[in-house]
């Protein structure tokens, strides 16, 4: 098996893609969290890949076994006229705007460009998972700051997203905050708060920028026994993941918008 200390850019491709197999994946992880940069390049990735989906959602693949032929969805036939001079020219200015629009969409796909509100709600139940699989399981140091400086965490949190962060309280749940640390979020500065129940059961809440600066209802993704409730609220996007019931979680996550609301 390869060295973990021999992750090179090959590798990350790889993950990104699903080509690894499980204990290579861990490998991976492990050194994204001890690299921030990398870590944070395997978000872009990962932005740019949904973002891809999402511009072409609206075609079908022409034949199921053949992956380079896509083909748009049925339509009504419509009767053509014969082109004429002006209608000619017209088609020219529809090409050219087109031309235009596609420059101004390519370098938002490719991570020089805000992130839709939508490429950020695909990204973040993806990059909360990630985090709580990296972070949840780590016993000796699974945050940067505990919660004995709840108050200089908050701050500094907030300070790093740019907009005020307040630390939601859980414990009619029975979850404790254990701290907090910096992590990226769509490449770019990110939280991530962890919680401890007496059971030593470990959720963790992210919240990341949102540049699109609109709002989402809440959402959830399920991936193996990972449960990630999510919500983008403004300038914030915020992902709730744990190894608990949908319903236990969907709670918890409710609670948390509101007390990030008061």
């Amino acid at each position: 098996m390869p060295d973990p200390g021999s992750i090179d850019e090959k590798d990350l491709h790889a993950y990104v893609d699903g080509q690894l197999d499980a204990a290579r994946s861990c490998e991976v992880e492990a050194w994204l969290a001890a690299h921030p940069d990398d870590a944070a390049m395997v978000a872009d990735w990962r932005a740019q890949n949904d973002g891809i989906r999402a511009l072409f959602s609206n075609y079908a693949r022409s034949e199921p076994g053949d992956p380079e032929l896509l083909r748009k969805p049925e339509t009504k036939a419509v009767r053509r006229p014969r082109p004429f001079p002006l209608r000619q020219m017209a088609a020219s200015l529809v090409l050219l705007g087109a031309g235009i629009a596609i420059g101004q969409v390519m370098p938002s796909l490719l991570g020089r460009a805000p992130l839709s509100v939508q490429q950020t709600a695909a990204a973040l139940p993806q990059e909360a998972r990630s985090a709580f699989l990296i972070y949840a399981s780590d016993v000796r140091h699974p945050v940067e700051v505990g919660a004995d400086e709840q108050e200089h965490l908050a701050a500094w949190l907030g300070k790093r997203l740019d907009h005020p962060l307040r630390i939601p309280d859980l414990s009619r749940f029975g979850y404790r905050l254990v701290g907090g640390r910096l992590v990226p979020v769509g490449g770019k500065a990110g939280a991530m708060l962890m919680y401890e129940d007496a059971g030593g059961e470990r959720i963790t809440v992210l919240a990341g920028r949102n540049d699109a600066n609109r709002t989402t209802s809440f959402r959830y993704a399920t991936e193996g026994t990972i449960e990630t409730f999510y919500w983008i609220d403004g300038p914030v996007g915020y992902a709730l993941s744990g190894e608990i019931s949908r319903e236990r979680l969907r709670e918890i996550a409710e609670e948390c918008y509101r007390q990030f609301e008061g």
